[in-house]
Formats: structure tokens, C-alpha cells, sequence
């Protein structure tokens, strides 16, 4: 599995929770292995997971993918179709977002580094996972540009820079120089490298370039290879501190992460930049996708109520 995983450069949290799948399918037939399971199995699992457990439809499609892509890429095995199952209802919801003040009043509760984290996906619409896999050598000051490298779908794609956080970025990066040499004084400093660039270049991985903006407090060893490197920081690290602010600011909505890309895409669009645009900044692939914002501002909802009259 996990080769297979690398053949696809497929991320690692996604090999996470493909594999998470995986188990929970095997323990549903008893620890059967997948090879003795037909079609008839896939589908038993799925319908348990519509019927009995009642769990949303895009759950239901992430096992979906696991099951497929455990047959099709790890086992070699052409299932017949297993389509005939019930599926989980497809609701259509509407991200939240938060107001200009209720960004503003979060954002301003926020310090230190997920300070800094927090602000970057409001001002550039980053998701958490793209702006913790920034390295230095993304952050473009001169042109004010973010570079993302193999974002969602690894696709590479350049957002703004928001000027209010140029300084603080260029503060926080003395910081993380500091702390890079000071690993190099000690025998390590070595970033781990994307696909096998460490062999192309020997040296890439003690450039500054290559740090990670975001690099974690702790030194970890690689039990591959036992080398001694520094990964960025955890993205729970940035979860908590944003639901924390987002309490503090008495905001009763679900506020995570995520929410903060919602907003940054909301608000371009209400301060009137054309919906292509902000495709681009979001780095969708469909319009479509991108045109859920339309409806979260609600623009044929600014009629007079007949209360108010």
C-alpha cells in the first residue's frame, strides 16, 4: 500500500486515510484479506455505511476511493462492477464564513506563529496543509507573490502576498534562519526533500532555500533513514489556536481552518474581483466550484421584509 502510494505521489495524509479505510473494511469481514472479498463485499461495507452508521455522502465516497484504489493499484484486481449500492444522501451545504469583524476580532486575538499562519490563509486563501508546506524559497517579496508547489492535485499555483504580512513574515523567517544555523552547528539542518531531489542535488537540503517557512520546535528522527531533521509544525498546533480565538471572540459558528479560506474567497468576491479570478487565487479546477461563494453572500436575499415594513 504504501509503495503504491508513492508510485501515485500521492500525500500523505491521503495514504493516511486511505489506509484507515482499509483497516476498517478488513475488521467489517472479520480480518478477512482483501484478495478472498468480491465485489459483493465492497458493496455490503458501503451500504453499512449509508444504512447503519448514516454517514455523509462525501465519507462514503472517500471508503469508496480507498476500496478502489486497494484493488486497482495494490492488488492488481479487476472487481467486476459493484455500483448497485445505496448511497449516502448528498446534501448541499453552504460554507461558512465569517464577517470582516468577526476576521478581524479572530485574527486580532491570535499571536505567535499560528498568529502568523492564520492570517496567511485569510490573506491568501491558502489551505492549512499548503501553508505549512511552504518553504523559504516560496516566498517571492519582491513581486509580493506566494508560490504554492504541489498544492491539492499537485498542482502548483501563485497567490498574492498581503502587504501587512510582508514584515512579519520577513521577522519570523530571522527566527527560523537562527534556528536552522544553530542546527547546522549541531549536525543536522536537513529538510526532507520532495520525490528524490536529494540525489539530484546533495546539498539541497541544508540550503536555506529548502527550510520549511513553519519548521516544528522539535528535532525528529527519520526511521529510515535515521537522519535528524525538523518537519514543519502540526497542523493541530493552528486547529486549536483557532478555535480558541474563535471563542474568545464569542463567535457561535464552527469555526475552523478552513473557514478562514472560505472568507478569504467571500470577501473578494463581495469587494467585487470577477469570480475567474478568485478561481485562480483558490487554484480550482471547475467554476463550479468556485461559484458556491456567490451563494453564500446571498445576493437575491437584499430585499425588505414585510415584517420590517
Amino acid at each position: 500500500m504504501h509503495d503504491a502510494c508513492r508510485r501515485k505521489s500521492m500525500a500523505a495524509s491521503t495514504e493516511k486515510i486511505y489506509w484507515g479505510w482499509i483497516k476498517r473494511y478488513i475488521r467489517f469481514h472479520d480480518l478477512a484479506h482483501p484478495e478472498d472479498l468480491d465485489a459483493e463485499a465492497i458493496r455490503e461495507f458501503l451500504n453499512f455505511m449509508a444504512s447503519d452508521r448514516s454517514v455523509a455522502a462525501s465519507t462514503q465516497n472517500q471508503a469508496l476511493n480507498a476500496l478502489v484504489f486497494l484493488y486497482k493499484h495494490v492488488l492488481g484486481l479487476d472487481l467486476e462492477d459493484f455500483s448497485a449500492f445505496v448511497r449516502a444522501r448528498k446534501p448541499k451545504r453552504l460554507p461558512v464564513v465569517l464577517t470582516p469583524n468577526e476576521a478581524r476580532c479572530l485574527l486580532n486575538l491570535m499571536e505567535g506563529v499560528s498568529g502568523i499562519i492564520a492570517r496567511l490563509l485569510y490573506g491568501t486563501g491558502l489551505r492549512l496543509g499548503e501553508a505549512l508546506k511552504l518553504r523559504v524559497k516560496d516566498l517571492d517579496f519582491e513581486y509580493g507573490l506566494v508560490h504554492v508547489c504541489a498544492g491539492k492535485g499537485e498542482k502548483d499555483r501563485k497567490t498574492m502576498m498581503p502587504d501587512q504580512l510582508s514584515p512579519l513574515l520577513k521577522h519570523h523567517l530571522k527566527h527560523v534562519k537562527r534556528m536552522h544555523e544553530q542546527d547546522l552547528d549541531d549536525g543536522a539542518g536537513q529538510a526532507p526533500l520532495p520525490y528524490a531531489f536529494d540525489r539530484k542535488s546533495s546539498h539541497a537540503a541544508t540550503e536555506w532555500g529548502w527550510q520549511w517557512v513553519f519548521p516544528s520546535a522539535r528535532l525528529t528522527v527519520v526511521p529510515e533513514t535515521g537522519q535528524i531533521t525538523r518537519f514543519h509544525i502540526s497542523p493541530s498546533t493552528v486547529q486549536k489556536a483557532v478555535k480558541a480565538a474563535s471563542q474568545q471572540c464569542g463567535i457561535t459558528k464552527r469555526v475552523t481552518c478552513h473557514t478562514l479560506r472560505h472568507s478569504f474567497a467571500t470577501h473578494l468576491i463581495e469587494g467585487g474581483y470577477d469570480i475567474r479570478t478568485v478561481q485562480e487565487l483558490l487554484g480550482h479546477k471547475d467554476l463550479r466550484t468556485t461559484m458556491i461563494y456567490t451563494h453564500v453572500l446571498g445576493r437575491g436575499l437584499h430585499v425588505r421584509s414585510p415584517l420590517d415594513r
